[in-house]
């Protein structure tokens, strides 16, 4: 089959918005041509209606979901400050790594990998932090952290908070729940391809940025000027990426244009058949109830089942694409992604579909 016609279940990329493929395919703008630097306008604009912010300072970083990962941290953390981290997966674990190259004392709060985290215990784990940091959908276990508890009593500290599985998957409230600092990937439920970090950053958080940040291609001072978020004239920075920015801006309009909340719906609606479909066929979910993610479920693989054969199987056979576990549950989980575009009930009928015809073989 080719590949173009696969179906983008995995945990990374999901099949990209038909708007976005037309997008990408554009004739090109120089990265300072005005016609460009209006629709990068519009395209923060629309970033903002996602975030659900009013922040000035929102804008795609030019790099991954990493990049905006580390982005947030070394633009406020200083060497010394104390970094209350939320630790039960992958991602937990690289924003503690990330704090403690940015030079933080990092207090670890931890849950087993597939528990979410006590907001609680976040709040109580220092009695001044600088920044509490959690992850609001763990991609690798397919949790969701509570977070809109934690903004109403993070104190003094900056809320810090990984939204690359949840944007536009699940309700993101950054100003009704005080998160300071936002960031997000486009791969997922934004239904563009990997390449921008979507960023925001709050008032409260911006009187607190570092003045010469340890990374000047990720000083958030830079590129306020550069991409119009701060006062004053436009400064150049560096050569934007064209034809991701062009993505973006039109899988945010195809967002927009479903609604948001109807996109939250939608996520919700093939998350729960497809977990419903799992659960009849006697698979156990990985994920405690109450805490899975609509958009990307875990699933333990059925005992007597070769988990990359199954995958691979599933690949070459069917065109459906599939993650496996990572760290200790490696070759014993599946992780399923209906995000973006991917995230439609017809895929969902496909998998369950194949998915018999795999366990009957």
């Amino acid at each position: 089959m080719p590949r173009s016609d696969r179906i983008l279940m995995g945990p990374g990329p999901c099949n990209p918005y038909p708007e976005v493929v037309e997008a990408m395919i554009r004739p090109m703008l120089g990265h300072l041509d005005p016609e460009f630097v209006a629709l990068l306008d519009e395209t923060c604009d629309r970033l903002r209606q996602v975030f659900r912010t009013t922040n000035p300072l929102t804008l795609p970083l030019s790099g991954t979901g990493s990049a905006g990962m580390e982005a947030a941290f070394v633009n406020v953390v200083r060497p010394g400050d104390v970094a209350v981290v939320g630790v039960n997966g992958v991602f937990g674990e690289r924003m503690a790594e990330v704090a403690s190259r940015a030079g933080a004392e990092v207090v670890r709060v931890e849950a087993d990998w597939g528990e979410p985290i006590d907001p609680e215990r976040l709040l109580a784990a220092h009695p001044s932090p600088a920044v509490i940091a959690v992850v609001h959908a763990e991609t690798s276990t397919g949790v969701r952290n509570d977070v809109e508890s934690l903004g109403a009593g993070k104190g003094d500290a900056l809320l810090l908070v990984d939204c690359v599985t949840s944007l536009a998957g699940i309700p993101v409230e950054v100003d009704g729940w005080g998160i300071d600092i936002a960031y997000s990937g486009t791969q997922k439920c934004l239904g563009v391809p990997p390449g921008l970090a979507p960023i925001t950053v709050s008032e409260r958080a911006r009187e607190r940025l570092v003045e010469r940040p340890q990374s000047w291609y990720l000083d958030l001072n830079l590129l306020g000027r550069y991409t119009g978020s701060a006062t004053g004239p436009r400064t150049y920075h560096h050569t934007a990426p064209i034809s991701m920015v062009f993505a973006l801006h039109a899988g945010l309009g195809a967002v927009l244009g479903e609604g948001l909340e109807d996109s939250w719906h939608r996520h919700a609606e093939c998350g729960r058949l497809l977990q419903e479909g799992l659960h009849a066929r006697g698979l156990r979910l990985f994920a405690k109830a109450g805490h899975r993610l609509p958009e990307l479920t875990t699933v333990w693989v059925p005992d007597g089942i070769d988990e990359a054969k199954a995958r691979r199987c599933l690949l070459e056979r069917h065109g459906i694409e599939i993650g496996g576990g990572l760290g200790a549950f490696a070759g014993k989980v599946w992780r399923i992604g209906l995000m973006g575009h991917t995230a439609r009930p017809r895929n969902v009928a496909l998998f369950l579909a194949a998915l018999d015809e795999l366990l009957d073989t």
